[in-house]
């Protein structure tokens, strides 16, 4: 019987505190609803300001969010100070910062690619379309999340990196500067005149229209072989507008076509050429030396003619850029995951 008369004594007493209280409480829940309400119109209000110092969509979205929640504490706060349970709302609050420790780091992978996600968003060093390479990806920006940036490759494959994974690794932009330099290497025998021989080439570069005057195409010996002297020849296109690998190969097929009917060996080093000394090689050798001495020099000055005037017409060739065509499969294809993108063009 006394246990029954101690609780009936503690309900008592806790319907005259609740009664007492239920003014303030009455209250509380008020503006604890009245925040909970007006926490999105307000966080836009203050965060409107912003929208005209940036137009980054992320920072927006994570501002106006930290800005609301900021608002319904608030309110609970005050609902529980006017309840009269100040401390359980300080230890609530103080409670909220250690759960979003312990949040933080038990998710930690998704917390570092939000942020990255944020840097890149800011920093921007590459928009929707770009062709970029980073962490040996090379693809177009199709998608940014804020968890993964989505890259269509030259495969049409989607391919998904992290974005704390592209903002720890370098970035190659290829689309920052369109103009891109190509290079392909040829060796020619050593028993060929070198000059003649860059000569050529530079002239079916300087025909090709392709090829950018600035800067200047350039024929350089990069190395001698066992039994080539290997030339490297470099060269600038408007990736926006030609292929390089295109070009590359519409020129390598015209300096093999130049070199052989030019008579300008290109030996294997797989193959031995075997010289036999004979009288009639021996003639041919003192008809060559008896030569008038500019015999030479006309002889390069009509192989270069011939290459001049050999390859004026290139309209046969496709040496389109392949850039848009796979900004268009990117376009076409369904998007990987879902979330809103937060890059713009």
């Amino acid at each position: 019987m006394m246990k029954l008369q101690m609780v009936i004594d503690d309900l008592t007493q806790f319907t005259e505190v609740v009664l007492d209280k239920l003014p303030s409480i009455f209250i509380g829940i008020i503006i604890f609803v009245t925040c909970f309400w007006l926490s999105k119109p307000i966080a836009n209000l203050i965060t409107k300001p912003l929208t005209k110092t940036t137009s980054n969509r992320l920072i927006q979205r994570v501002i106006h969010r930290t800005m609301s929640l900021l608002i319904i504490l608030l309110g609970l706060y005050i609902l529980l100070s006017l309840v009269g349970l100040t401390q359980f709302a300080v230890a609530l609050l103080s409670g909220t910062g250690v759960i979003g420790l312990i949040v933080g780091f038990a998710f930690k992978d998704i917390a570092e690619n939000f942020l990255s996600s944020l840097l890149l968003s800011i920093q921007r060093p590459f928009k929707l379309g770009d062709i970029i390479e980073v962490a040996g990806y090379l693809g177009v920006v199709k998608k940014m999340t804020s968890r993964a940036t989505t890259l269509v490759d030259f495969n049409g494959d989607h391919i998904q990196l992290p974005n704390a994974t592209i903002y720890k690794n370098a970035i190659r932009n290829l689309t920052a500067n369109p103009n891109i330099r190509a290079s392909f290497d040829i060796g020619i025998g050593y028993d060929t005149d070198f000059d003649c021989a860059q000569s050529l080439v530079e002239n079916i570069m300087n025909q090709h229209p392709a090829i950018l005057e600035e800067p200047a195409p350039q024929v350089l010996v990069n190395s001698l072989g066992s039994s080539t002297c290997n030339l490297r020849v470099y060269f600038w296109v408007n990736s926006e507008i030609n292929s390089q690998l295109k070009v590359s190969s519409v020129l390598m097929k015209k300096v093999v076509e130049i070199f052989l009917e030019e008579n300008i060996t290109m030996p294997d080093d797989a193959r031995e050429r075997i010289i036999l000394s004979t009288n009639v090689e021996e003639q041919s050798s003192k008809q060559q030396n008896t030569s008038p001495p500019n015999m030479a020099s006309n002889t390069s000055d009509k192989m270069t003619n011939n290459a001049t005037n050999k390859f004026d017409d290139y309209s046969d060739d496709d040496i389109s850029s392949d850039h848009n065509d796979i900004r268009e499969q990117a376009a076409k294809a369904r998007d990987p995951e879902e979330g809103e993108n937060i890059l713009s063009h």
